[in-house]
């Protein structure tokens, strides 16, 4: 049964982080607790299918303020064909020079650490990202494919891709084509891995930020669901707390 080949790989997959990427991830983490603790920002990038974690970090159930993503809704396809369709996306995220202006009004420094999504790792928006988290001294993590990496030659005019940029890099485990499911008679693979992969590393490094937090004797205000905590004005005490910390990010 194709369903469960599918969760059958995708459990193998997630297992194997363990192996390939742990080390990275907790890299990663004593970064985004370091940026968290200064009162600075752990900022999440991505384009693509890659800005589903990017969505998912901020504001969800789970997670915690310090946590900041930047989303352009002209790099996410909100439609198919038509305006915010594949196409016009597809193309925007190759265009060198476009993400400078989507980064220009973030106050990216050396405090902060940005976190660059992208299963290929050779798309201008991706490596541009970092490029700009790397010239304002901010930690550079990107979460990518190491399998695509090493298979495909770099697009970009720098001739990099984004692990070449990026300080930390967190393999996700993806294979290059995505999808991982084979059907008879299917000329092309089916049930894509790459998101799974990315939201997963995504909440392990809200996991483990948090636990290195704690230890440190530092809560941030997190949200929760209204279905199991007594407060019910407790995540607008949340989103309090949040517009404070964009007022000191922004120097307001």
């Amino acid at each position: 049964m194709s369903a469960i080949e599918y969760m059958n790989k995708i459990r193998d997959m997630i297992s194997a982080l363990g192996n390939t990427s742990l080390s990275a991830i907790e890299q990663a983490a004593k970064a985004m607790a370091k940026s968290v603790s200064s009162g600075r920002a752990v900022y999440y990038f991505g384009s693509g299918h890659s800005i589903l974690p990017v969505m998912d970090v901020f504001p969800r159930y789970g997670s915690f303020v310090g946590l900041q993503p930047i989303y352009d809704p002209r790099l996410a396809w909100h439609n198919v064909i038509g305006p915010g369709g594949t196409p016009e996306l597809l193309w925007l995220e190759r265009q060198e020079g476009y993400v400078q202006n989507v980064l220009r009004y973030y106050p990216l420094e050396s405090r902060d650490t940005l976190i660059v999504f992208s299963h290929g790792g050779l798309n201008a928006a991706g490596i541009e990202a970092a490029m700009i988290g790397k010239e304002r001294g901010a930690t550079v993590v990107a979460v990518t494919s190491m399998q695509n990496y090493w298979k495909n030659p770099a697009r970009h005019s720098s001739g990099k891709k984004l692990a070449d940029v990026a300080d930390i890099v967190i393999d996700n485990g993806a294979p290059p084509e995505d999808a991982i499911v084979h059907i008879p008679n299917w000329v092309e693979p089916v049930a894509a891995s790459a998101t799974v992969m990315k939201v997963c590393i995504s909440m392990m490094l809200v996991a483990e930020t948090a636990r290195i937090l704690s230890a440190q004797g530092i809560y941030m205000p997190t949200f929760a669901s209204p279905n199991v905590i007594g407060d019910p004005s407790h995540d607008l005490k949340v989103y309090d707390s949040y517009l404070k910390f964009r007022r000191q990010l922004d120097g307001v």
